[in-house]
């Protein structure tokens, strides 16, 4: 059974997963990110107009920063429930409610119209939208990652990565269209809905996709092992959380530690530098979209090239390349800001994104293989998203905050050598998974009844 459910698919069929997972991510991570550039543009005048503007952006983005609170809720639901029914099921799901809750943003009344209502509703949506990010990432790797091909899984694993610029083009792409063509009291009217409401028609062609693909083979075969072992043993399969905090406490703390560089860089080279280049920097928000929008092009073109180099060299490798990367660049990419010059910025955001694509291109293989099947989407999801509260939430409100305190970039660029420090010890702690395979692995899941069978060695992930 182990060897049927890791023969390859054919290329054409792993193509098409990839693309279902891709389409999916992208579509997500542009409602996700569309929010963020508002959040940093026009959020803070239309939900928060009676403080002053450093006020109202920090308001902004604490309501930024509750979507982030969701996402561990979202991936322990989703993960239970993706371990139990299988990966497709709970991908739909997540597109349903991301795609929903961003086209309702679209429609809400602002507080000129109902008052404090207005931030209120506002913030339960951006619940909504982190519940279900929070069950996307993991099922849409795991979906990929359990397909086959092994020897070249950091690569095929790294295009559901590609989905975050790809949202990130999207969402900056049609914001900078729009604030090209528009007069800033017409954006600020009404063209700002123009983008939540372009999502309806998004979710859609992203469900018509997703529902043409298959479940997962490697989970279908030990969701058949896990069903033989019960009717033959009559042993109860213990929830998956349950399992991932016995079995694989040791690589939870260490993806949540890896996680820690590269979501604090993300946020603050491409929310929190809308901010700063507009404020500190007085450049025009036209000229930060644009810097935004070229390197997260960059981005989506390099993270499959260090997803194929991390297949050749290991996982630990390419990510210790961006974690140290990501730090030593951060004062040069402020000072570069501070120029004031279209290009300059644009070359220190396209070297921030390169290096966070460093990290975030084998994340995915690197993070599948840590877990057992039958544990897997939780684990993999409770890892990631866990961090994120840590990480990524309040990384433009700190931002924002140090920036206000101390009218300086310095104490920003501290912060996030202080992330890639503590991610360099992560990874430094974790074993390299580049060869280990996920059958294999699954055989962790036979020790989940409450049996006291020992688990080996790779299996546990030590």
């Amino acid at each position: 059974m182990a060897a049927s459910a890791s023969a390859p698919p054919t290329t054409r069929s792993l193509k098409r997963i990839v693309a279902a997972s891709l389409i999916g991510t992208t579509i997500e991570w542009y409602d996700f990110f569309l929010y963020g550039s508002a959040a940093a543009l026009v959020f803070n005048k239309l939900f928060f107009p009676e403080s002053d503007p450093l006020v109202g952006t920090l308001l902004s983005f604490l309501t930024y920063a509750v979507g982030f609170a969701a996402r561990p809720l979202g991936a322990l639901v989703f993960g239970h429930y993706g371990d139990r029914l299988g990966r497709k099921k709970l991908l739909v799901l997540s597109l349903l409610m991301m795609g929903g809750a961003t086209f309702a943003i679209g429609l809400l009344p602002t507080h000129a119209t109902v008052g404090a209502a207005a931030p209120v509703l506002l913030t339960v949506l951006r619940l909504v939208q982190g519940f279900a990010l929070g069950g996307e990432w993991g099922g849409a790797v795991l979906l990929v990652s359990e397909h086959g091909d092994p020897e070249r899984r950091g690569f095929w694993a790294s295009w559901p990565q590609t989905g975050a610029p790809a949202g990130q083009l999207l969402a900056t792409g049609v914001l900078s269209a729009l604030t090209a063509l528009m007069s800033d009291s017409a954006f600020g009217a009404w063209g700002w809905r123009i983008p939540f409401l372009l999502s309806g028609v998004l979710v859609l062609l992203g469900l018509w996709i997703r529902l043409s693909v298959d479940e997962s083979p490697v989970f279908k075969a030990a969701l058949a092992q896990a069903e033989e072992r019960r009717s033959a043993a009559g042993a109860t399969e213990k929830m998956p959380l349950v399992a991932v905090l016995r079995h694989h406490w040791r690589d939870v703390l260490i993806a949540m530690g890896a996680r820690m560089a590269e979501n604090i860089s993300y946020y603050v080279i491409t929310a929190f530098i809308l901010v700063y280049a507009t404020t500190a920097a007085d450049l025009g928000k036209q000229t930060a979209l644009n810097a935004v929008l070229i390197a997260s092009a960059v981005h989506f073109a390099v993270i499959p090239a260090w997803g194929a180099l991390s297949d050749r060299i290991g996982r630990k490798p390419v990510y210790l390349v961006g974690a140290i990367g990501v730090g030593l660049w951060m004062f040069p990419f402020f000072a570069l800001i501070d120029t004031r010059s279209f290009g300059s910025l644009l070359l220190a955001v396209t070297v921030g994104l390169i290096f966070h694509g460093a990290m975030y291109a084998p994340q995915a293989a690197f993070f599948s293989e840590m877990f057992a099947t039958r544990m897997r989407y939780s684990g993999a999801s409770i890892g990631a998203q866990f961090s994120s509260v840590a990480a990524g939430a309040p990384a433009p409100l700190i931002a924002t905050a140090l920036l206000a305190d101390f009218d300086s970039s310095t104490p920003i660029s501290l912060y996030v050598i202080a992330a890639a420090l503590i991610t360099v010890l992560a990874v430094g702690c974790a074993k390299e998974t580049r060869n280990r395979d996920l059958t294999d692995i699954e055989g962790a899941a036979a020790a989940e009844p409450d049996a006291p069978a020992a688990l080996p060695a790779d299996a546990r992930g030590v």
